[in-house]
């Protein structure tokens, strides 16, 4: 559906709410993606940027 994969693949499941309207995003996150390696080492998290764009991918699907 979109042409993003691994790594930059941020989603794992889309449910459609409402058809090009509303959709709920799903990504299982594990300490083993690659962004975790420098973002607060000590106190991993998501980074912000990656969020966004996992809402987009996520857009990006339900249109």
């Amino acid at each position: 559906m979109i042409p993003h994969r691994y790594p930059f693949l941020l989603v794992d499941k889309v449910d459609i709410v409402k058809p090009n309207e509303e959709a709920i995003g799903l990504k299982n996150v594990t300490m083993n993606e690659p962004q975790f390696t420098g973002h607060f080492p000590e106190n991993p998290v998501m980074p912000g940027v990656l969020i966004i764009e996992a809402m987009a991918q996520t857009a990006a699907v339900a249109v």
